[in-house]
């Protein structure tokens, strides 16, 4: 229902008295305080800032979520996250789906402040971050400039209020306690303005009088209906503008109302920093946390539905969560033990199937060090990195029941070693084959090192090399070597100028190095390198035979010939290993 009427102030109040409320699918205040400005500039102007969108919720509703207050008193470091409320219970209340950003700088310019940090402070300083109160200055200029303001509106030193200069500051909030007419002409006499100033001033003044507390400014639509699944869907069409909102955002306050001895929103945000703090991290959100909780819990979809978060369901997944968290932690952990990162793994719902088979085993601690784990490690492995080579896309359309069917597979087998075949079955049977024909094995041989499918790879190939403690994608043979300058001192005919230097970027111009041996190794030739590196021709041989290299050439005239080769040695090691389980 739209409606219209109400002032900036009566929606001010509304929020003090806990009348408006925010869901806890809300995000936090994010605006800077030129956005602050720029609002109170569209106000005084007359121009439309918006409609808010409200749902009123019904009494007997109001227990069964939790709500949060609006931010008033922004400090960037100290205090930027919206308030939680005491439990509402049998309260008619008013949950702002949209418009959250635009009550909360109303509320911090017309009652509060904003305390952001200042540029080459450090953090930790105790004058980082100094109270800024929102302020008018009378006596500006009232003509429009290029972006279309005319008031001079800033947030600034609440000392600074009064005259400045050519200025006189106004605190906007002290609007609230003053009334047009001689309370506010006695106001502005008492700062010693001309007649012309004092003429200015009080009209822009009362201006700000007008607008936040006496026109009827404030548009809104309301919804009445308690279907907590249409309100989610309005909410996210509202905010479908801005940056993208996924259901799990939504579904989490539900979790966040119905767990009743940890904090939903507290453990499943501090799980994704901690997660993400594994090095070099995997840039894991609340989506994966929560569908990992739906797929470890064994709750019957592991779809982002509101029948699913039930209180039954998220009773079961607040009772399992510590050994959720454990497994989930364990499944990271193993995963950076492959060196994969996000630079690797763009699809993170690809390591459910594998925090699922953990969380069965019990999440053992050790999974990813100890000797007793060493072939479940080899096969996760595996089928990790070939759902990673396959370019069509494993993890995109279709993966909630991908990811159930898989676990179906996964709980069917006891967990007594990783199902790596079984799963390799069901995957084929929905379309999302891991088996390679041969024209996808010949685009692998040919891979470019910006490919994000080129490390995996690379330890497919070469597995014994530790590739999570400081290995290196390194070219065997150097790549300042493929200069012009150099390829033509070196012999090479120009017209191969082109197809050398296509090469060097390619699979069979890289390895894995240890990063103390590549920093050593550095813009050496490989022959010349290996002699050194390794003086004995025993020696040289295993190193040879362990990177696939062959008989290195001494000259890079010949890396033509030793690309090929190298390549079709390559290839058949693919051809081997993608489509063995």
């Amino acid at each position: 229902m739209h409606q219209q009427g109400g002032t900036i102030e009566n929606a001010l109040d509304s929020i003090a008295s806990h009348e408006y409320v925010l869901p806890a699918i809300q995000r936090e205040f994010v605006w800077q305080p030129e956005q602050v400005c720029n609002l109170f500039d569209s106000l005084m102007q007359g121009y439309p800032f918006g409609e808010f969108m409200l749902w009123r919720v019904a009494p007997e509703n109001s227990g069964k979520y939790r709500w949060y207050d609006f931010v008033r008193n922004y400090h960037q470091r100290d205090n930027p996250h919206c308030p939680e409320l005491a439990a509402i219970h049998d309260k008619p209340l008013t949950a702002v789906l949209d418009g959250q950003q635009r009550l909360t700088a109303f509320n911090i310019g017309l009652r509060g402040s904003m305390a952001r940090k200042l540029p080459y402070k450090w953090w930790n300083s105790w004058d980082a971050f100094p109270e800024r109160a929102l302020a008018l200055d009378l006596l500006a200029s009232l003509d429009t400039d290029e972006e279309g303001s005319c008031y001079c509106f800033e947030f600034i030193d609440p000392e600074r209020i009064g005259v400045e200069g050519d200025r006189l500051w106004f605190r906007v909030s002290d609007i609230l306690g003053i009334n047009s007419g001689p309370a506010m002409l006695t106001w502005l006499m008492q700062h010693g303005l001309e007649q012309e100033q004092l003429t200015n001033a009080y009209e822009t003044l009362d201006r700000l009088h007008r607008a936040v507390r006496v026109d009827q400014v404030v548009a809104y639509y309301e919804e009445k209906s308690q279907d907590i699944e249409r309100v989610l869907n309005i909410f996210i069409r509202c905010n479908s503008g801005g940056t993208p909102l996924s259901y799990s955002n939504l579904l989490l306050s539900i979790a966040v109302s119905q767990w009743k001895n940890l904090d939903a929103r507290r453990e499943v945000y501090g799980l994704v920093d901690e997660m993400n703090k594994i090095r070099p991290g995997l840039l894991f959100n609340a989506d994966f946390v929560l569908k990992a909780g739906l797929m470890l819990s064994d709750i019957a979809s592991v779809g982002f539905k509101v029948e699913n978060f039930t209180y039954e369901n998220m009773a079961v997944l607040e009772e399992n969560w510590p050994n959720i968290r454990l497994a989930l932690m364990e499944t990271v952990e193993l995963v950076d033990s492959f060196g994969f990162d996000s630079r690797t793994i763009q699809a993170t719902n690809s390591l459910l199937p594998i925090a699922y088979y953990l969380y069965s085993k019990g999440a053992p601690k050790d999974f990813e060090t100890s000797d007793h784990f060493i072939h479940d490690r080899a096969v996760i492995r595996g089928w990790l990195t070939r759902s990673i080579l396959k370019e069509s896309g494993i993890w995109g359309s279709g993966l909630d029941t991908l990811l159930t069917a898989l676990r179906d597979v996964i709980r069917e087998s006891n967990a007594s070693e990783f199902p790596a075949a079984q799963l390799r079955r069901v995957m084929a049977q929905r379309g999302k084959t891991l088996d390679f024909i041969e024209d996808e094995i010949e685009d692998l041989a040919d891979m470019g090192l910006g490919d994000r499918r080129i490390f995996p790879l690379l330890t497919m190939l070469f597995p014994d090399l530790d590739s999570r403690d400081g290995s290196d994608i390194d070219h065997v043979f150097p790549k300042s070597r493929f200069t012009p300058t150099r390829l033509k001192g070196a012999g090479v005919e120009e017209g191969l100028f082109e197809e050398y230097r296509d090469r060097a970027d390619r699979l069979a111009n890289l390895q894995l190095l240890d990063r103390s041996v590549n920093n050593e190794k550095r813009a050496s030739l490989p022959a010349e390198w290996l002699h050194v590196h390794c003086p004995s021709p025993e020696f040289r041989k295993v190193y040879c035979d362990r990177h696939q290299l062959g008989d290195v050439p001494e000259k890079i005239a010949e890396f033509t010939k030793f690309y090929s080769k190298r390549r079709e040695r390559l290839l058949g090691r693919i051809a081997q290993l993608v489509n063995t389980v």
